[in-house]
C-alpha cells in the first residue's frame, strides 16, 4: 500500500509540474502575441534580421531583449563586442577537437559530454546560441571544409549531431543546426547549385538533419549559402517549411547563413526567420514595403516574429549569471576527447605503444610536433586557453625513462624545401624508433577554398619515405582534417591518424603513443586510394555554378562497395592494442513486419591483454529491391568498452526506415517485402557475422499510375489490369489464345512499353482520351503492398 502512496504521490506531482510548465508556456505565449499586436511593422521587419554582427534585434520600446549568438562548433569563438568580427581578438576559449576527429569517436555520450561542456563556455561567455554543430555531408575528400563536418555517412552524422546538441541545450544555451542542406562545396559556394534527385537529397543529404531535429529539437537552424535543386536555401518553401516544419516538426527558427540571403522577402515566404547579420536597413525596407504592397502576408511576418520571440525569451530566461570557464578542467577533458577520436591505421609487428622496455631512444620528426596543427582554418577558428605541443608533453610526462631527441625534418613555411631531411635521418638512424610527425599544413584546409588534391607536402613524404629506410622501426603519425593519400604506407609499420585534435590533442597523441590509452577511434570516412576512385571524382566542384550530383545515393563507403574498388583504408576502421572477437548473433524474429521490426543481439569479446573499446557496426542489405540499392548502408553502431577477456551483449533495434528507400516519384519512405541481411561488422568492410530477416510490409503505397505510365505497368497490377480489360476487351483479345481469358494475353514487349496515354490510336480507337484520364484519376485511389 505504501508503494501504491508513494507511486500516486509521484504520478500527482508529475502532473502539477506539467500542468504548472503548460500554463507557464501559456503565459509566455499571450505575452509574445500581446508584444506582437504592439510591435510596428517596420519593428518586425527590423526583428527579422540582425542587429550586428553578432546580435538579435531587440526593441527597447517593449523591453523586448537581443541575444548572443557565436561561432562554433568545437569552441566558442566569442568577439569581444557583438559588432566586431572577431578574428584574432576574441575571447580565449576551449578548443575542442574539430567534428571529423569527433566522429571518429563514434561515441554518442562523449559527443552530448562535449556539447554539456560548450554549453558550460557559453553560459560563461554570456553566449545564447553557437553555431554548430554542422552535419553536412563529406561528398569529397576535396571539401576545404570537411574538418567541421562529421561523416561520410547520413546515420552517423546525424546521430552524432543529435547528441552534440542535446548536451550544448542541456546548459540552457541553443544551437544553430547547419548548414541547411546540402552545402557540400566551397567553390562558387555563394551560387552553386546543389543538382541532385529527390531521393538522394532525402536518403544523404536531409536525413542527418531529419536526425538531429526529431531526437535534438535544436533552437536554431542554419540555412546554407547555396542553392539546391535550384533554390536557394534561405528561400526554399519546399526545404525551410514544407520539409523542416510539417514534416519533421521543427519547433526553432531559421537565420541565415551570414550574407546567405540573396532576396529577403521571398526567403520571409518561405519560412526563413532571421537574416544575419545586419547589412542595412534596406531590406527591412523592401520587408515593410512588401507588406504594404500585398506582395508578402502580413500574418506570415506575425508568425515569424512571434517564433522569434519564443527563442529569445527562452534563451534569457535560461542565462546563468556568475558562470565561469573552468579552463583547466575543460583542458584535460579536451585531452580525453583528442584520445578517443585518434585511429591507429597500421600496427605491424606491434611497432606500437612505445614502452621504455622496447625502446630505450624515441627520435620525435616533424616540425607539427613543436609547432602543431589543432584546428581548421575560418569562422571555426578558436583561441585556445592553453595550447599542448607534442615534443614537449612527451619529454615532461617520458623522458625520465627514455631519451628523447628532436629534429625539425620540413618546413611549414616551405612545402617542397627538403633541406632538413638529411639531419632528420641521422637522428632517426641512432634511436631505436622514429616518431614522424607529418600531415596537412593549415591553409591546405580552410572554410571558402577547397583542395585540389589530396596529397600531403612532398617534404612531408619524401621525409616519412627517408625516414623509413635508416629506421626500421618507424611510425607516421597525422594531422589532417580529412583523408590522405600514402605513398609510403607499405615503407612503415605505424600509421596513427590523430585529427585535428584541439588544444589538448598533443596530450592525447602521447597517451596513445605510449599505451596510457588505448586507441578506439574509427574511421568516419573512407580513405582513397588515389583521387580518382572517389564517388564525386567527375562531378568536383562544379562547373558554372551547376555541382551535378551524378554518384547521387552511392557516396563514400556505399560506391566502393558497389565499384568493387579497394579503398587505401575502408569506412569504420580502425585498431586497437587489443583484439576483439564477435559471436551469437541473434535476430529476434526471423519474419517480422515493418511495424514490428527486429531485434538483433550480439556478443562481443575482448581477447586481447589489455582494456580496450570497440565500435560495433550494424548494416542492413536489402536482397532484392524495387530501385537500386546500396550494398549495404550503416544503420546502427555502439562503443563497448571492454577489459581482457570480458564479454559483453549489445542490442540494437531496427525499425521500418532502416528497411526503407525513398520513393521520390511518391515522396515517400518505403519499406518493401522481402529478406534483409542484418550484418555486424568492425568495419564496412570486415562483417563478422550475418543473419537474415524476412520483412512483410504493411504499408499501403499509392500506385502513382499516371498517364506516361507504361501500358505493361498497369497490366501487372491487378487493379488496374481489371480497368484495363473493361476498356480494351478487344485489343486484348488479339493477343489471347483460342478459348483462354484475356488475362492470359501475351502481349509484345514493344508494344505495351509504350504510355498509356499513346493507346487510343495503338488500339485503333477502342479507348478515347478521355477515357485515359478517367483511368489515371481512379488509380490515384489505388494502394498495393510493396
Amino acid at each position: 500500500m505504501r508503494n501504491l502512496f508513494l507511486f500516486s504521490v509521484f504520478i500527482l506531482t508529475s502532473l502539477a509540474m506539467k500542468a504548472q510548465s503548460t500554463k507557464d508556456e501559456q503565459a509566455i505565449q499571450d505575452k509574445i502575441n500581446q508584444l506582437v499586436s504592439e510591435l510596428t511593422l517596420e519593428e518586425k521587419a527590423a526583428l527579422c534580421s540582425g542587429r550586428d554582427d553578432w546580435s538579435t534585434q531587440p526593441i527597447e520600446r517593449l523591453n523586448i531583449p537581443w541575444i548572443w549568438v557565436a561561432d562554433g562548433p568545437h569552441g566558442l569563438r566569442r568577439a569581444p563586442a557583438t559588432n566586431k568580427p572577431g578574428y584574432g581578438d576574441q575571447l580565449p576559449a576551449t578548443c575542442f577537437p574539430t567534428a571529423s576527429a569527433l566522429a571518429a569517436t563514434w561515441d554518442l555520450d562523449l559527443l552530448y559530454k562535449v556539447g554539456q561542456s560548450l554549453g558550460e563556455e557559453c553560459q560563461a561567455q554570456d553566449v545564447n546560441v553557437i553555431l554548430g554543430p554542422g552535419v553536412n555531408i563529406k561528398r569529397s575528400v576535396l571539401a576545404g571544409r570537411n574538418f567541421e563536418f562529421f561523416s561520410e555517412d547520413p546515420i552517423l552524422s546525424g546521430e552524432l549531431g543529435a547528441a552534440y546538441i542535446n548536451g550544448v541545450q542541456s546548459q540552457g544555451v541553443g544551437t544553430s543546426l547547419k548548414h541547411f542542406t546540402a552545402n557540400n562545396v566551397e567553390t562558387m559556394r555563394m551560387y552553386n547549385n546543389s543538382d541532385m534527385d529527390t531521393r538522394t537529397l532525402h536518403e544523404i543529404y536531409l536525413t542527418p538533419f531529419e536526425i538531429a531535429v526529431k531526437k535534438a529539437q535544436p533552437w536554431t537552424i542554419m540555412a546554407c549559402y547555396n542553392r539546391v535543386q535550384g533554390v536557394y536555401g534561405t528561400q526554399s518553401p519546399y526545404l525551410l517549411t514544407d520539409i523542416l516544419k510539417k514534416e519533421w516538426g521543427f519547433k526553432g527558427i531559421v537565420i541565415s547563413d551570414w550574407f546567405a540571403v540573396v532576396n529577403r522577402v521571398e526567403a520571409m515566404k518561405a519560412g526563413m526567420h532571421i537574416e544575419m547579420p545586419s547589412v542595412s536597413a534596406v531590406n527591412d525596407s523592401l520587408v515593410v514595403e512588401a507588406v504594404k504592397n500585398g506582395d508578402l502576408d502580413i500574418a506570415v511576418v506575425d508568425q515569424l516574429v512571434k517564433e522569434i520571440l519564443t527563442v529569445v525569451f527562452k534563451a534569457k530566461s535560461l542565462e546563468k549569471e556568475g558562470a565561469e570557464l573552468n579552463a583547466d578542467k575543460h583542458h584535460n577533458f579536451a585531452r580525453q576527447v583528442a584520445s578517443e577520436a585518434i585511429t591507429l591505421l597500421k600496427n605491424e609487428n606491434q611497432i606500437l605503444p612505445v614502452t621504455k622496455e622496447k625502446y630505450k631512444r624515441v627520435a620525435i620528426i616533424g616540425e607539427f610536433a613543436s609547432a602543431p596543427r589543432y584546428q581548421g582554418n575560418g569562422s571555426s577558428e578558436v583561441k585556445p586557453t592553453q595550447l599542448d605541443k607534442a615534443l614537449d608533453m612527451i619529454k615532461k610526462e617520458y623522458g625520465k625513462d627514455i631519451k628523447v631527441s628532436y629534429a625539425q625534418g620540413y618546413k611549414l613555411s616551405d612545402d617542397n624545401d627538403t633541406s632538413l631531411i638529411d639531419e632528420a635521418k641521422k637522428v632517426a638512424a641512432a634511436a631505436d624508433i622514429a616518431l614522424v610527425f607529418a600531415g596537412l599544413p593549415l591553409q591546405y584546409e580552410s572554410e571558402g577554398i577547397d583542395r585540389t588534391h589530396i596529397h600531403m607536402p612532398a617534404s612531408h613524404n619524401k621525409l616519412i619515405s627517408e625516414i623509413a629506410k635508416v629506421q626500421k622501426n618507424t611510425v607516421a603519425v597525422l594531422t589532417n582534417g580529412s583523408a590522405v593519400t600514402m605513398p609510403w604506407i607499405n615503407e612503415v609499420d605505424g600509421i596513427l591518424e590523430t585529427w585535428l585534435g584541439g588544444q589538448a590533442g598533443a596530450g592525447a597523441v602521447a597517451d596513445v603513443l605510449f599505451g596510457k590509452v588505448n586507441p578506439s577511434g574509427k574511421l568516419a570516412e573512407t580513405f582513397p586510394m588515389k583521387l580518382e576512385d572517389t564517388p564525386s571524382f567527375f562531378n568536383f566542384p562544379g562547373e558554372q555554378g551547376e555541382v551535378l550530383y551524378g554518384e547521387r545515393i552511392f557516396v563514400g563507403y556505399r560506391y566502393y562497395d558497389e565499384k568493387k574498388i579497394e579503398p587505401l583504408f575502408p569506412f569504420g576502421f580502425g585498431l586497437s592494442y587489443t583484439t576483439f572477437e564477435y559471436s551469437d548473433l541473434k535476430l529476434s524474429a526471423k519474419n517480422t513486419t515493418d511495424k514490428d521490426g527486429v531485434s538483433a543481439t550480439v556478443t562481443v569479446k575482448n581477447t586481447g591483454d589489455v582494456k580496450g573499446k570497440e565500435i560495433v557496426q550494424l548494416y542492413v542489405t536489402d536482397q532484392k529491391s524495387t530501385l537500386q540499392r546500396p550494398k549495404k548502408e550503416l544503420k546502427k553502431f555502439v562503443k563497448v568498452e571492454l577489459e581482457s577477456g570480458e564479454e559483453k551483449e549489445v542490442t540494437f533495434k531496427l525499425e521500418a526506415r532502416d528497411f526503407s528507400y525513398y520513393d521520390g516519384k511518391r515522396e515517400m519512405w518505403i519499406a518493401e517485402s522481402g529478406d534483409f541481411s542484418i550484418s555486424i561488422g568492425a568495419s564496412s568492410r570486415d562483417i563478422r557475422l550475418s543473419e537474415v530477416v524476412a520483412l512483410q510490409s504493411t504499408q499501403q503505397v499509392p500506385l502513382a499510375f499516371d498517364e506516361y505510365t507504361f501500358f505493361s505497368e498497369y497490366w501487372k497490377n491487378k487493379q488496374t489490369r481489371a480497368l484495363l480489360m473493361e476498356l480494351v476487351p478487344n485489343w486484348i483479345k488479339g493477343f489471347t489464345g483460342e478459348g483462354k481469358s484475356g488475362y492470359t494475353a501475351d502481349f509484345p514487349g514493344f508494344l505495351v512499353d509504350h504510355p498509356l496515354l499513346k493507346f487510343p490510336y495503338i488500339t485503333h480507337g477502342e479507348i478515347s482520351h478521355a477515357q485515359v484520364m478517367e483511368l489515371v484519376e481512379k488509380c490515384k485511389g489505388f494502394t498495393y503492398n510493396p
